[in-house]
């Protein structure tokens, strides 16, 4: 059974724009960069309602049309959902916003994070080219993604993690039938393995940008955000950026949805949100440059974020300059206490990296980069539960003497 309204049209270089047919795998193009997904967006216009789509029940597979899945067998599920907006009212004034301040909370996801959006795609395209083996270098949600739905759908996994991922994560994708190895290195030497080992173990390599369609399933953030505000887009969005796929894949659901007449031509500042601890695409803003230098000794407990190389470091200068936004680092300290702060004020339990867009919303806002009063939204990447927490419960005796006045 396939999709009867079907777009998907062919893939095209990012940077040199070069055409590539959809009925084979790709990894990067020619120029080595990655490749983009494009559809008939003007045979789409006259056929498909908007309304119609976002009234349907199936989370992020609901853009169906506005994604390259051909075949209904191909699309794995596992309680796909639309991510809530959270107003966090308390936490917005005690960060000197006036304006509304919204959190996406993408931790509701399958497998607790949105790397769910992308891997639901990149597996679901992988198995339609009938590849049975995936590997790829992962800090941790990710991993837990793709070794969830590779599994759901009958395939093998192979996942490379630092070795100081949290454990929790490499629990996760070996329970989940994933092969996980911990490495001594950072993200992008993980990668490298991913690469070596190839034509030995014949896998795929999903690594960010390295295959065309996880973007495709991280744009669906976009839509998804367009359709919850009313087809109207905030002033601002503050998106963690390591690998930058989803602040990339936004910035093209956005001209996707203007080209099909959704939306207008007005786009949200676009904050690319760093650690300081590992701010390559920030040190690159500020140097005016479109590239960004491999940042050496990464430190940052946001471990999402701690990614010292970025393929698609272009499109995320470009996209935060397009926008009049701005890439932003933040402290450790300044990254605990929004986390703190959000738990507290508004009951909100953020990951280390949505901390870390709320640290940026309030050191953006006190710069003049963004207006006090502008309504902002912050992406949380993943659910706060996977990461390790202040301890903060007192031991009681029940036989012995409550001192009820100290309490």
């Amino acid at each position: 059974m396939h999709n009867r309204a079907f777009y998907f049209t062919h893939l095209e270089c990012s940077e040199t724009g070069k055409r590539y047919e959809i009925d084979t795998p790709h990894n990067l193009s020619d120029a080595g960069k990655p490749l983009l997904a494009r559809y008939d967006l003007e045979k789409m216009k006259g056929e498909i309602d908007r309304g119609a789509i976002w009234a349907r029940n199936t989370g992020f597979w609901k853009w169906r049309e506005l994604l390259p899945v051909y075949d209904s067998d191909d699309i794995c599920r596992l309680g796909e959902t639309d991510t809530p907006l959270i107003d966090v009212p308390a936490t917005a004034k005690a960060s000197g916003a006036t304006g509304k301040v919204w959190v996406k909370d993408e931790g509701r996801l399958p497998t607790g994070s949105f790397k769910a959006r992308g891997l639901a795609l990149a597996v679901a395209m992988a198995h339609s080219f009938g590849i049975k083996r995936l590997a790829m270098p992962t800090n941790g949600n990710a991993g837990a993604a793709m070794s969830a739905y590779a599994s759901r759908m009958g395939m093998e996994s192979w996942c490379f993690a630092p070795e100081d991922t949290p454990q929790i994560n490499l629990d996760e994708m070996a329970l989940q039938g994933a092969k996980v190895f911990k490495v001594n290195g950072y993200i992008h030497h993980c990668g490298a393995l991913v690469a070596a080992g190839k034509d030995e173990m014949g896998w795929f390599d999903v690594s960010t940008l390295k295959e065309p369609y996880r973007i495709e399933g991280k744009k669906t953030m976009g839509l998804e955000l367009a359709a919850q505000m009313g087809w109207k887009l905030p002033d601002a969005i503050f998106y963690p950026t390591g690998g930058g796929t989803g602040l990339i894949g936004m910035w093209k659901a956005f001209d996707e949805m203007e080209k099909l007449g959704w939306i207008g031509p007005e786009r949200p500042k676009m904050f690319a949100v760093q650690a300081e601890g590992c701010a390559p695409i920030v040190k690159a803003f500020e140097a005016g440059e479109r590239h960004a230098e491999e940042w050496l000794d990464a430190q940052t407990a946001a471990m999402g974020i701690r990614v010292p190389k970025a393929i698609g470091d272009f499109l995320i200068l470009d996209a935060v300059r397009e926008s009049g936004g701005a890439a932003v680092a933040v402290s450790e300290a300044a990254i605990e206490t929004a986390r703190t702060r959000c738990a507290r004020e508004d009951g909100l339990l953020l990951c280390p990296e949505g901390a870390a867009t709320l640290a940026a919303m309030e050191k953006a806002m006190g710069d003049g980069l963004v207006a006090r009063d502008a309504e902002c939204v912050l992406f949380n990447c993943g659910s706060g539960l996977k990461y390790k927490m202040p301890d903060g419960a007192v031991a009681l005796d029940r036989h012995g003497e409550v001192d009820w006045g100290a309490m």
